[in-house]
């Protein structure tokens, strides 16, 4: 052999990583086809809807207001608002709208995670529910989202995550954007999960946990990425997440730059830690156990941020691109990889914006992708913010800047 076919078998090895993250999410593109909505049964569960909220004030009435109107007998649902460390009217604005509301107060314990493990502790004491909803305080639901629980836990869920859009996609470019990256994140990758009958994952809004899967593995999920820290420990003991793809929470995007900042920072610096702890582990695992879920989480955990998919796959393209120029032609294996990588985002990321319902104005959009990318890498090397471990950031709500 050449020295420059060394050379492209020595590029191919280096690119395995990029290819077999890259192929991942091409199957799960693949595996998202759209699926008839399974017929609800006669409503018998009873459901706490818990909305946790940290100085909610202004759009918590509409939130209960919002559930209340929801399409299950009123007998069976109670709606339950956690006002942990509130220094406004939020307890007050909430009892008004009709809701159940807990008051927290606990300057050392602070965070959603803290929050939600007060409501689930208090609903299995209390002995209303059958199981637990988490709805996010600024979030709107579909009438149908308690039937749709209800159909999984007949079918024997124990842990349920509704699909997570977003309320204002409108509002910019960079909602548009994340009405696409929400549908890559969590339709394309939760439909391509749930037909490999493993975790779909959790979202942080719109999940439902039976009171028995609570008792067997207690929410001492505390991080800034609760949900992905709870869904790898259900993982762990055998509960796989499904997807209720129809059924869906709305939760509001900010459209400022230094508010979605903040929030990406939280979000990836998160990620990041749960990659770092629990990504190789997880992987190993799985291997021993020869078990697809852990698998399953193991990927989705180590699998990089879109951006910096994005940018190892176009410099793996340029760097094999040069290589073919040297070599007169001859090197070709590696541009092979990196052409499969890029189809496979291309794929992923087409598919994403056809499942967003954006149209025509969210592919023309698709052009700020590049100024996106540039700014969540900038994001990245800035490093996470400076919040502890699960503490309340709360993002400035789009009626406030108003």
């Amino acid at each position: 052999m050449t020295v420059w076919t060394w050379v492209d078998l020595a590029l191919c090895v280096a690119l395995l990583p990029v290819a077999v993250a890259c192929g991942y999410l091409l199957l799960l593109t693949v595996l998202s086809w759209r699926r008839a909505a399974p017929v609800p049964p006669a409503p018998t569960r009873k459901f706490d809807v818990v909305i946790p909220s940290h100085n909610e004030e202004l759009g918590i009435a509409r939130t209960v207001a919002n559930l209340s109107a929801v399409d299950y007998p009123a007998s069976l649902r109670r709606i339950l608002v956690i006002a942990d460390n509130c220094s406004d009217a939020t307890a007050q604005k909430a009892r008004e709208a009709g809701a159940t509301v807990l008051e927290r107060h606990d300057t050392q314990k602070r965070g959603k995670g803290y929050a939600l493990a007060h409501a689930f502790e208090f609903s299995q004491q209390d002995g209303f529910a059958d199981a637990v909803v988490v709805v996010d305080a600024d979030t709107v639901v579909s009438p149908n989202l308690l039937h749709a629980y209800g159909r999984r836990l007949e079918d024997g869920a124990h842990a349920v995550q509704a699909h997570y859009g977003v309320m204002n996609p409108t509002a910019s470019w960079r909602t548009r954007l994340m009405t696409i990256a929400l549908g890559m994140f969590h339709k394309v990758r939760s439909l391509g999960r749930e037909a490999l009958g493993v975790s779909c994952g959790l979202r942080g809004n719109g999940m439902c946990f039976t009171h028995a899967v609570l008792r067997e593995v207690p929410h001492d999920a505390f991080s800034v990425v609760e949900d992905l820290e709870y869904g790898i420990r259900l993982g762990r003991k055998g509960h796989r997440v499904h997807y209720a793809w129809e059924a869906e929470v709305q939760g509001e995007m900010v459209s400022a730059e230094k508010q979605s900042r903040s929030q990406r920072q939280r979000w990836e610096g998160g990620r990041a830690q749960m990659r770092k702890l629990h990504g190789w582990p997880l992987l190993s695992d799985a291997l021993k156990q020869r078990s697809g879920l852990l698998l399953d989480l193991s990927m989705d955990v180590l699998v990089p941020p879109l951006s910096q998919l994005v940018l190892a796959a176009v410099g793996s393209a340029v760097a094999a691109s040069v290589l073919v120029w040297l070599s007169g032609g001859t090197a070709v294996w590696a541009s092979a990889v990196a052409g499969f990588a890029l189809m496979s985002l291309g794929a992923y990321v087409l598919r994403g914006w056809w499942v967003s319902g954006v149209g025509p104005r969210g592919l023309l959009d698709l052009a700020w992708a590049p100024v996106y990318v540039v700014w969540k890498v900038g994001l990245m090397l800035r490093g996470p913010g400076a919040e502890k471990r699960g503490e309340w950031v709360r993002t400035e709500r789009e009626a406030e800047r108003r």
